[in-house]
């Protein structure tokens, strides 16, 4: 038994929402949650309140006057919402080469700067990057990195959140874009969660520093204890956040306690 109390209810939510383009529940919260701090992580400028303008209302506003805004950090939280959008609209789908393809391609296709610099926009990268001390797979041999991680990937039996914190420590190493991979590797990470009944991982921009830590463990020592001990935090915030958008009021604290139980059960 896998947390389809929680998970059951959460896909249906979100579905019923964002075809009606409710904003004032589930889907509008886990939206601007994760669109403000997945690019917060990569250095947006953007406010969380401004997040909720965009997303809400298509406006921006300026708490100061003299406040400028970085045209990129606009157009990426744009294409987060359609990143988040095309996810929903495969979340129960086997993840493919052609779905991470096609996240990167709504996140980055607005963008004026990453046109502008050449960068392939929904293909993998065509010159080597590097993060930090990190060093990234070279790009005549991303296709078939990415061709043999999903095959393991897919091989498994019964995925868990275990499986999940390994295939995104290794796709993140491999850097498979010119830019944007940890904002498409994130978004994997929500999709897969959900996909396999757990409760989503979403990670904050508050704790980027354990996050970053925990990933580079996994990444240069094949420790992935730490990650996964941080990704159950992370899922724990969300439900918390979450379950009052859900669940009737007095049923709250029984199906918690169930989902939490349940969630760790497959791990």
């Amino acid at each position: 038994m896998r947390t389809k109390t929680f998970t059951i209810e959460l896909k249906k939510r979100l579905a019923i929402e964002f075809k009606k383009q409710d904003r004032s529940g589930v889907y509008g919260f886990t939206q601007r949650l994760m669109a403000y701090n997945s690019n917060k992580i990569e250095g947006s400028t953007l406010t969380q309140k401004q997040t909720a303008s965009i997303f809400e209302t298509g406006t921006l506003y300026a708490d100061d006057p003299n406040t400028v805004f970085k045209t990129k950090d606009i157009e990426e939280m744009n294409g987060h919402f359609k990143m988040f959008n095309y996810t929903l609209q495969h979340i129960d789908e086997s993840l493919s080469e052609e779905i991470i393809k096609q996240m990167h391609r709504s996140l980055k296709e607005g963008v004026f700067e990453d046109m502008a610099n050449g960068y392939a926009v929904g293909e993998y990268k065509k010159r080597a990057n590097r993060v930090s001390d990190i060093v990234t797979t070279l790009p005549s041999e991303v296709p078939d990195k990415m061709q043999t991680l999903l095959q393991d990937y897919h091989a498994k039996e019964d995925i868990t959140l275990g499986d999940i914190a390994m295939f995104h420590a290794c796709f993140e190493n491999i850097h498979p874009f010119q830019d944007g991979n940890g904002r498409v590797g994130r978004m994997i990470l929500f999709k897969e969660c959900l996909k396999h009944d757990l409760i989503p991982v979403i990670i904050r921009d508050k704790n980027k520093g354990e996050y970053t830590r925990h990933l580079n463990n996994a990444q240069q020592h094949q420790n992935y204890r730490g990650l996964l001990d941080y990704f159950e935090q992370e899922q724990e915030s969300y439900l918390e956040e979450t379950k009052e958008l859900l669940f009737d009021y007095d049923r709250l604290d029984a199906r918690t306690e169930d989902i939490l139980r349940e969630n760790k059960e497959y791990h």
